[in-house]
């Protein structure tokens, strides 16, 4: 096996799984007026009702340069509200706004829809995603 040949780079095959799942996500997400990277903010707060950014970043591996605008754009659409900490204002807290929590309802056939796109049976859904969090902590442990 060739190393340096393309079609044998795992990370390749990463990168361009994520964009065809992106593009699968874009049509069903601009019904709801939102992006992928908004739609994963979304599913953080529908899950915990209020976050601060630090653990936001930390939950979706992203930095506070990519999502605090992200985040504003979320706030201007009226979907989300951010306000300092009470007790420690170096701190920005996120919770929803009723445009937010309106948006879980239509949200909630997304899965279902992206799941018919490709044909994956429990086990093997459950032995990929085994894998992709394995591979996933790895690379965040050498990142550290």
């Amino acid at each position: 096996m060739d190393k340096l040949q393309l079609d044998n780079q795992l990370c390749f095959k990463l990168y361009a799984l994520s964009r065809k799942v992106i593009a699968v996500y874009r049509p069903i997400l601009e019904a709801l007026d939102i992006t992928y990277p908004q739609y994963l903010v979304l599913l953080v707060l529908w899950e915990v009702k209020s976050i601060t950014v630090k653990d936001l970043g930390a939950r979706l591996y992203l930095d506070s340069g990519t999502l605090t605008p992200l985040l504003k754009r979320l706030e201007q659409k009226g979907i989300l509200d951010r306000q300092r900490d009470m007790e420690d204002e170096r701190s920005v807290v996120i919770t929803l706004k009723p445009a937010g929590k309106d948006l879980l309802q239509n949200a909630k056939k997304i899965p279902e829809t992206l799941g018919s796109c490709i044909s994956l049976g429990q086990k093997e859904y459950q032995q990929l995603k085994g894998q992709l969090d394995s591979l996933l902590a790895q690379l965040t442990i050498d990142q550290s």
